[in-house]
């Protein structure tokens, strides 16, 4: 059944655990085709550990969880004028496998779009996966791959991407 209203929740500095708990569910199935099991646990203390998430926040990231009929099914991190640009980088943008197809990451991606609008940001952008399906997702909104990088996150894992931009136009 697909869900009725999707809203969204800004997260107060401090307050993780369920953006947390929804990475421990959600990355685990997305990566399972591309990550190793031992890259993905690596990753998810890396970068989802409540420590981490909360550092997050202090410099600058602004999370939020997606709710479908009031229950959590999704996240969004992003910044603001990354690295001093006037761009907005999306760091984090995924919706639980059972809810792709319903218009969810939809509704993600257009409110990140909208807020770096609403910061008069010049252009979003991301790095994925190389190998992730989501790349056609990313496309369908006009965002084209700029580069590939690997980012040695340490401990022998590295990060395979693309990084991709869109340049906003701002409504009068």
């Amino acid at each position: 059944m697909l869900p009725k209203i999707f809203s969204i929740v800004s997260l107060a500095k401090g307050e993780v655990e369920e953006f947390h708990r929804l990475a421990h569910k959600i990355w685990p199935v997305t990566f399972k085709n591309i990550l190793s099991e031992v890259q993905i646990a690596y990753m998810l203390q890396l970068m989802y550990s409540e420590e981490s998430l909360v550092k997050q926040q202090a410099d600058g990231c602004k999370l939020y969880l997606l709710q479908a009929d009031e229950q959590n099914i999704g996240y969004l991190s992003i910044q603001h004028n990354k690295e001093n640009t006037s761009k907005t980088k999306v760091h984090k943008i995924y919706v639980l496998p059972e809810f792709h197809g319903t218009g969810a990451g939809r509704f993600l991606m257009d409110f990140a779009l909208a807020e770096a609008k609403r910061e008069n940001a010049q252009a979003v952008f991301l790095n994925v996966n190389r190998y992730n399906n989501a790349i056609g997702f990313y496309e369908h909104y006009g965002f084209n791959k700029m580069y590939s990088e690997d980012i040695d996150i340490g401990s022998g894992h590295l990060m395979e991407d693309w990084v991709m931009e869109i340049t906003l136009t701002q409504s009068p």
